[in-house]
C-alpha cells in the first residue's frame, strides 16, 4: 500500500526523468533497497510523451496553473528539534507560455472521444480524497507483482508473457484495429478506382494525388495512435546512451528505427544531405569535383587528430571560418556546419565542429547507413525502460505520491528522511531528486536558461519522396548571426507517434523570446498555416507547402549544467538530476546519472550487464525457475513488429549484431 511503504531504504528517488531513472535502475542493480516516486500520475517528467488526449490533459494542466490544495501541516510535528525541514514544490513551473493553435476543421469535434480510451485518473488533490488516495496505492509498484510498461511501451516477448499481459492485449488490438484500417482505405481506393473508369479519368487521377483531408475530429478519434514527445531527441548510433541500453541488457525492452533522411535548409528550399561514401557518389545534386572535394574533407575529419598541422593555425577560429578555409564550395560549407556537424555557426570554435563532424561519421554504418536512432513509441518509452529494470531488481515504484519535505539533521547538514503526502517518515542514505522539486528558496540563486518547443501534426512531408515513411532531421540556420538553429525531427506513422496519412514535426531551439515567437517564422518558412492561401498558392502555380493541422508551442526550463553550488543550503548526501538539455543527443543525461552514482557508490559498477541465468545457483532442490529473458543468447527470439514497422528500417539494439 502507498500509504504504508517500508520506512527505511538506502536510496529515494524523487522524479521518473532519464537521469533519475538510469540512477534508480543503477542503485537497484547493485542491491540498493530503492524507493522511486514521482507526484505526477505519468512516467517521465518532462521527458515523457502523451496520447493525444493526453498531452491535451497536460497542455489543461499548465495553461490554468492552478494553485495546488493546501495540505494539513499536520507532518510538521514528525519534525524534531534537533531537525529542519527543506520543503519541496508541489506543483511543476518548468512549462511556461502554452499556447495551441487548430488550423484542421473542428466541425462536431466537441462530442467525438478517443477511440478505446480508458477512465480518466483524478488530479492529485482533488477534492475526492479517499479516491486519490486509492489511485495513488494502485500506483505502487512491486517488483513481483506489476510491471511497468504504458500502452506505447515495445518489450521482449518473455516480458509480454510475464508481465504485462493486459497490455500486450490492448497493444495486439490497436494493431489488428490498424490492419482493419488498412484493409478498409485499401478497399475504399480500389472501388474508388473502378468507379473512375465510367468518369472522367483525369478527375480520378487528381483526387487520388491529393492527399486525404485530415479534421480535427479524426485526430481525436484516433488520439491513441499518438505517442507524442515533450522533449525532441534521436540516440545517437555510437552515443552514451546507446552504449549503456547495450552494456545493461536495458534494450531488450524497446526496439527502435533508423533515421532514414538527413536534410538541410538552402535557399528557401528542402533538400537531402549525403553522408556516407555511398550517399555522396550517388547525389545528383553534387557536381564530380563537389563529390571529390566532400569526400577528402570528411575523410580527413576522421583522424583529424593526426593531422594537427591542418587545424592548428585555426583553433581560435569559429568552424564557419576555418571552413571557409579549405576548399569546399558554399553548398559543402553550409551541408557540413547545419547537417553533419550540426553546431553554431557563431559559437563553435574549430576543435568543436571537427569532433562533431567525427562523431557524426563514426556512428554511421553501426545499425545500417544511418547515424540516428528513434525509439519506437517515442523518447518516453526510455525512462520506462530504466524503471522497469530496476523493478525487476526490487526498485519499488509509487506514482501521484508527493513528497512534503526532506527531513535535515542540524548537527551533521545531512538529510536524514522525506515525510511525504500521508504523513509518513522514510528515512534512507541517499536522496536523488528531480530540479523541478526544489523549492525558490532553494534555487534563489540558480540562473535557467529556457528551451523552445514546437510540436506540429502536419498531412505531408516537408520533403516528398516516393516513400511515405521516412523519419527526417533539418536544421534551419538563424537568419540573424547570434541566433539559435531551428532543429526539426519529422516523424512518420511507423514510427507509432501518429496515425496514418499524419506527421509528427518536432521544433526546438534555445529561447531567446516566448516559443511562438522564436518558431512560428520557420513554421511559416516550411508549412502551410491557412487553408485558402494555400489553395491560391495552389492556383497561382505556386509550390504546394505540407499544411500544418495542429500546433503546439511552448517553453520548457533547462537545468543542466547548473552548479552544486548554486542550491543554497542542500544537504550533502541530496543529488540533484537536471532535466532535458537543449541538446540532439541524451549524453548529458548519462554522464550526469554516471557521475551521481559513482559518488555515492564509488566501488560499485554501473549499471553491469545482468547475471547470465545459467551462471546462478539457487538453493533448495536444485530445480531453475523458467527463465526471466536476461539471457542475451543469440538464438532467444524477437518479438516481430507491428505491420506498420515492418519496413525493414527498425532494428533491436543488442551486443551480438551491432559490432564492426
Amino acid at each position: 500500500m502507498a500509504d504504508n511503504l517500508p520506512s527505511e531504504f538506502d536510496v529515494v528517488v524523487i522524479g521518473t526523468g532519464l537521469p533519475e531513472s538510469i540512477i534508480a535502475s543503477a542503485c537497484s542493480r547493485s542491491g540498493q533497497r530503492v524507493l522511486h516516486v514521482d507526484s505526477r500520475n505519468y512516467y517521465g517528467g518532462n521527458w515523457a510523451s502523451f496520447s493525444f488526449s493526453g498531452l491535451l490533459s497536460w497542455i489543461k494542466e499548465n495553461q490554468e496553473k492552478t494553485d495546488v490544495r493546501e495540505d494539513s501541516e499536520d507532518w510538521r510535528k514528525l519534525i524534531l528539534e534537533t531537525e529542519e525541514a527543506i520543503s519541496l514544490n508541489k506543483k511543476d513551473n518548468t512549462i511556461q507560455h502554452v499556447e495551441v493553435v487548430c488550423y484542421a476543421s473542428q466541425d462536431l469535434a466537441e462530442d467525438v472521444k478517443e477511440a478505446g480510451a480508458l477512465p480518466k485518473l483524478p488530479a492529485f488533490g482533488a477534492s475526492d480524497t479517499s479516491e486519490a488516495a486509492q489511485e495513488s496505492e494502485k500506483e505502487c509498484l512491486l517488483v513481483e507483482s506489476q510491471s511497468l510498461g504504458t500502452e506505447s511501451c515495445e518489450i521482449s516477448p518473455e516480458s509480454v508473457t510475464c508481465n504485462d499481459p493486459e497490455s500486450t492485449t490492448e497493444r495486439k488490438d490497436a494493431e489488428m484495429t490498424s490492419e482493419r484500417e488498412n484493409l478498409c482505405d485499401a478497399t475504399f481506393d480500389q472501388s474508388a478506382l473502378e468507379t473512375g473508369k465510367t468518369e472522367n479519368v483525369s478527375t480520378a487521377e487528381a483526387a487520388a494525388l491529393e492527399p486525404k483531408k485530415i479534421t480535427y475530429m479524426q485526430i481525436v478519434k484516433e488520439g491513441r495512435r499518438f505517442n507524442i514527445d515533450l522533449v525532441s531527441k534521436l540516440l545517437y548510433s555510437r552515443g552514451l546512451l546507446i552504449d549503456l541500453l547495450t552494456k545493461s541488457n536495458v534494450s531488450r525492452y524497446a526496439e527502435f528505427k533508423n533515421v532514414t533522411r538527413i536534410l538541410a535548409f538552402q535557399e528557401g528550399r528542402v533538400e537531402q544531405v549525403p553522408c556516407s561514401r555511398a550517399d555522396v557518389f550517388n547525389s545528383k545534386k553534387l557536381t564530380m569535383v563537389e563529390k571529390r572535394m566532400l569526400m577528402k574533407f570528411l575523410t580527413f575529419c576522421l583522424d583529424y587528430e593526426q593531422h594537427p598541422d591542418e587545424y592548428q593555425d585555426y583553433k581560435e577560429c569559429t568552424f564557419s571560418e576555418y571552413l571557409k578555409t579549405q576548399k569546399l564550395t558554399s553548398n559543402l560549407q553550409h551541408f557540413i556546419l547545419h547537417s553533419i556537424a550540426m553546431v553554431s555557426e557563431a559559437d563553435s570554435d574549430t576543435i568543436d565542429g571537427l569532433k562533431a563532424t567525427k562523431h557524426f561519421l563514426r556512428c554511421l554504418g553501426r545499425y545500417g547507413n544511418t547515424p540516428f536512432l528513434f525509439p519506437l513509441y517515442g523518447q518516453g518509452e526510455i525512462p520506462q525502460c530504466f524503471c522497469r529494470m530496476c523493478a525487476v531488481f526490487g526498485g519499488i515504484y509509487c506514482l501521484r505520491h508527493s513528497v512534503q519535505c526532506l527531513v535535515v539533521d542540524k548537527e551533521s547538514g545531512r538529510c536524514k528522511a522525506l515525510i511525504d503526502h500521508f504523513g509518513q517518515r522514510i528515512s534512507a542514505n541517499y536522496f536523488v531528486v528531480e530540479d523541478s522539486y526544489l523549492s525558490e528558496k532553494t534555487c534563489t540563486n540558480v540562473c535557467y536558461r529556457q528551451i523552445s518547443r514546437a510540436v506540429l501534426i502536419t498531412d505531408q512531408s516537408v520533403l516528398k519522396t516516393d516513400s511515405d515513411q521516412q523519419i527526417s532531421i533539418l536544421t534551419v540556420p538563424p537568419v540573424e548571426r547570434g541566433q539559435p538553429a531551428v532543429r526539426i525531427i519529422e516523424l512518420c506513422s511507423s514510427t507509432m507517434t501518429c496515425m496514418r496519412n499524419t506527421y509528427l514535426v518536432h521544433f526546438t531551439c534555445s529561447s531567446t523570446k516566448t516559443a511562438k515567437e522564436d518558431l512560428e517564422p520557420v513554421v511559416q518558412k516550411l508549412f502551410s498555416l491557412n487553408a485558402e492561401a494555400e489553395r491560391e498558392s495552389e492556383n497561382g502555380g505556386g509550390l504546394e507547402k505540407p499544411r500544418v493541422l495542429w500546433a503546439v508551442y511552448f517553453n520548457m526550463r533547462d537545468s543542466s549544467g547548473i552548479d552544486r553550488n548554486s542550491y543554497d543550503c542542500l544537504p550533502s548526501n541530496v543529488y540533484v538530476c537536471s532535466g532535458p538539455d537543449c541538446a540532439l543527443g541524451n549524453d548529458y543525461a548519462v554522464k550526469q546519472a554516471e557521475t551521481l552514482f559513482q559518488e555515492m557508490f564509488p566501488k560499485e559498477e554501473f549499471c553491469p550487464p545482468p547475471p547470465n541465468p545459467e551462471d546462478i545457483i539457487y538453493d533448495g532442490d536444485g530445480t531453475q525457475p523458467e527463465d526471466p529473458g536476461f539471457s542475451s543468447s543469440s538464438n532467444t527470439k524477437t518479438e516481430p513488429l507491428p505491420k506498420e514497422s515492418s519496413d525493414g528500417d527498425s532494428c533491436k539494439v543488442s551486443e551480438e549484431h551491432h559490432e564492426e
